[in-house]
């Protein structure tokens, strides 16, 4: 029987699913024991994160300029990089971090692999398998916004202002969703599919966020 593109996605984010050990740091962060200087070291990540992702996700837009429902979800993509871009500010000044911090920091490797390899997918992969993975790959980073904005308010005294990056991304997307049901769906009505390849991007990119939040730890320890 042939799946429909919901099956697919749900499947999909279920194989792919990080194991829970996979994401020592938000824990740490749920029980208020990292440090706040940790807590700020992830805002100077995320600062070159965004911006990186944003473009990449405008690239695989204008690549996939056949495809229109691929190119609508990239496009919704880096509109929505865009305005955690806005929401990070906030975050970044209840950390402490100044315009100086932030151009004197020095991002760490291990939190620059996934940016990395998204702009790798951006410039490689067929955007209709990019997809399924980046949409399966963000279940699990949603679910940690939403643990980091809870915790932040409990025990560090954020403001909802502070809190906003995070909160952005732990609300539910139905329009986001829609898009990426609509682009995996095109995709297998026209044969551009590639379940294969869609789950090797899907575990590499699942990797390197667990890499990220990784090499987080190690500062924290």
């Amino acid at each position: 029987m042939t799946r429909t593109a919901t099956e697919l996605l749900e499947t999909t984010t279920a194989k792919l699913a990080p194991d829970p050990q996979a994401n020592p740091l938000v824990p740490l962060v749920a029980r208020g024991e990292a440090s706040r200087d940790t807590l700020a070291t992830l805002a100077l990540e995320q600062h070159r994160v965004i911006p990186a992702d944003r473009r990449a996700f405008l690239h695989l837009a204008q690549r996939a300029t056949e495809e229109p429902e691929v190119a609508a979800f990239f496009e919704m993509l880096a509109d929505g990089e865009a305005l955690a871009a806005e929401r990070l500010r906030p975050f970044a000044r209840a950390c402490g971090i100044d315009e100086a911090r932030t151009l004197a920091y020095q991002p760490l490797p291990g939190c620059q692999a996934y940016p990395s390899y998204v702009a790798w997918l951006a410039l490689n992969a067929s955007p209709t398998d990019a997809v399924l993975a980046i949409t399966a790959n963000f279940s699990a980073w949603g679910g940690y916004c939403a643990t980091i904005a809870q915790s932040l308010r409990a025990h560090y005294g954020f403001s909802d202002d502070a809190c906003a990056f995070f909160d952005f991304f732990a609300q539910p997307a139905p329009e986001l969703d829609e898009r990426a049901t609509a682009a995996v769906q095109a995709g297998l009505d026209a044969g551009l599919l590639n379940e294969d390849r869609a789950h090797e991007y899907g575990r590499l990119l699942q990797s390197y966020e667990s890499m990220f939040w990784s090499t987080l730890l190690q500062l924290a320890e």
